[in-house]
């Protein structure tokens, strides 16, 4: 799903995301709810980026990357913590393109996560590649999702993707 969102463009550099787990429903602009296996999930689009929600029979997780007044947690390479009785894995990376880069993968990123039926992308205004995407899937009883900030004015690209599940065990 593609939206025109309906807001100032906020948070305008890739340094000031800013990570949080367990955060409460922030005001959205836009949402996608999704039933993958037993898992209820939606993905929020927020005037400072995103922010998605899990609820399963055996518990809930809030994930929050944005630009968080007063936020002490800058966002982070990776995260692996225990949440309940499920591993939660976070990665990030930052992606510096030249201009005609930028828009051709902005294009493609738009595309693909807006053609999705578990896609969510937002628009801003000002930049037809001003924009923040997620995607989600269930894999093997886990839930993953991938999200893209982008950041036309540095050419920056922020990627990051999400993994919630029980504990992967290796075979013996």
């Amino acid at each position: 799903m593609l939206t025109t969102l309906k807001t100032a463009y906020s948070d305008t550099r890739a340094d000031d995301l800013a990570w949080a787990l367990g955060r409460e429903p922030l005001p959205a602009l836009a949402s996608l709810d999704l039933q993958l296996g037993d898992a209820k999930l939606q993905l929020r689009l927020l005037g400072a980026s995103h922010q998605v929600l899990l609820e399963r029979e055996d518990g809930t997780c809030s994930e929050t990357v944005a630009c968080i007044p007063g936020s002490r947690t800058p966002l982070p390479l990776g995260v692996a913590k225990r949440v309940g009785d499920w591993e939660y894995e976070f990665a990030a990376r930052v992606e510096t393109l030249s201009q005609g880069q930028f828009a051709g993968r902005a294009q493609e990123l738009i595309a693909l996560v807006s053609d999705h039926p578990n896609g969510l992308a937002g628009v801003f205004p000002g930049s037809p590649y001003a924009f923040t995407a997620l995607l989600a899937q269930r894999h093997e009883g886990q839930v993953h999702w991938r999200t893209w900030h982008a950041y036309p004015q540095d050419g920056q690209l922020v990627a990051t993707r999400t993994r919630v599940g029980a504990p992967v065990t290796a075979p013996l």
